[in-house]
């Protein structure tokens, strides 16, 4: 890990930050006890007031290097927002409310509340009189209740801008500015993201004072365990091709993300066909919906969730067994944060791409050069199993 570029110790546990009993009761209760890296480098800055804009890479317990300090430094006995999360997606808004609610457990009279479109904004109304502390929500739904002053942002002290320049890059620059500038009692912001793109620069460079620059290599130690795989099919063929591998691997949670929403609800048909419990989640799916939706998929009532790239960033799944590619992804990004589903929490993972066009194929060879992925090319053969391919001139 580095700090402001200097390489420094990135192991510590959580009874050596400095923590209150409360959060430390918390963080024992989910049995954890060593801090990650990205937790070590932030949490003491951030209980110091920082500011801090921080890389690492997914699955590597962001949410806890920002949410810890942020339900510390909450007072119980003040019932206005003092901590703000931004996040680009409902899905990965409703995994941090969470999060931050198993923080709090012990510390009486913290409320969180989440805030997101697809919800009657009634119900987010109500729960907003109810003067929570901490408010993680989507930027587009939070606009909405500050046109309707039904949320008052100027005596919030901590920001944190999560998956920033997923954030960034959906469009919402001018609504995270706008939120900004909004709360002028803002003692610091913290930005937290798999890549830092020039957006999120800019943003920095305007809104942090000297900010505390952390950085977290995919090493050895929290590199995912992922093996990569490439195997070239018909088009006609993708969907038997999915339902041979999961038989073969034996695989009982799989994420398979296709680019379009026609073509997730298209491989959704294709699947429960062939007897394979699945469903689709994507932006046209209505959110009450798409929440069941995951929540059979991680209780394990579902063998396959197929997705769009809205699924790809943000879902707070440990254990998945494999990614499929049904589409090569458009975006370099879209293929890391894709495979970083499976492969979590120290585990082994399996991602599987399928190709069945020139175009894609280029695409493939694309994501190998500039993301130094190691894709392995395999088909099956006479007997029918899974072996290497020839390497292709």
């Amino acid at each position: 890990m580095e700090i402001n570029g200097q390489t420094v110790n990135d192991q510590a546990r959580y009874d050596q930050l400095g923590l209150s009993p409360q959060v430390m009761r918390a963080i024992e209760k989910k049995g954890y006890v060593q801090a990650t890296p990205i937790q070590t480098g932030a949490i003491p800055y951030f209980m110091d007031w920082q500011d801090v804009i921080a890389k690492a890479p997914t699955g590597t317990g962001k949410t806890f290097a920002f949410g810890i300090p942020m339900v510390e430094h909450v007072d119980p006995e003040v019932g206005e927002i003092q901590g703000l999360v931004l996040a680009p997606t409902r899905e990965l808004a409703i995994q941090i409310q969470d999060e931050l609610r198993d923080l709090c457990a012990f510390k009486e009279g913290v409320r969180v509340v989440c805030l997101y479109g697809g919800q009657p904004i009634d119900k987010q109304i109500t729960q907003l009189k109810k003067n929570p502390q901490i408010v993680v929500a989507t930027p587009g739904r939070l606009m909405d209740h500050m046109k309707r002053r039904t949320v008052r942002l100027d005596k919030v002290q901590t920001v944190v801008l999560d998956e920033a320049d997923r954030m960034l890059d959906m469009g919402f620059v001018q609504d995270v500015t706008h939120i900004l500038d909004k709360m002028p009692h803002r003692r610091n912001l913290g930005m937290f993201s798999a890549t830092i793109s020039r957006e999120v620069l800019d943003i920095s460079w305007v809104y942090q004072r000297t900010p505390v620059e952390i950085t977290v290599h995919a090493d050895q130690e929290n590199r995912p365990d992922i093996a990569q795989y490439r195997l070239d099919v018909d088009r006609g063929e993708k969907a038997d091709t999915v339902a041979r591998l999961l038989d073969m691997g034996g695989y009982e949670r799989v994420i398979a993300f296709c680019n379009t929403k026609n073509m997730t609800d298209r491989l959704v048909g294709l699947l429960q066909m062939r007897g394979i419990s699945c469903q689709a989640i994507h932006g046209d799916i209505q959110q009450s919906v798409r929440e069941k939706t995951l929540q059979k998929f991680r209780d394990g009532k579902m063998r396959v969730l197929v997705a769009t790239d809205v699924a790809a960033r943000g879902l707070d799944i440990d254990d998945v067994d494999a990614v499929f590619n049904y589409d090569v992804p458009d975006e370099n990004e879209y293929y890391i944060h894709r495979i970083g589903r499976t492969g979590r929490a120290k585990r082994h993972g399996v991602a599987f791409s399928l190709v069945s066009s020139v175009t894609e194929s280029v695409r493939l060879d694309e994501i190998i050069k500039l993301t130094g992925s190691q894709i392995r090319s395999v088909h099956f053969n006479e007997k029918g199993d899974l072996v290497a391919a020839v390497e292709r001139k």
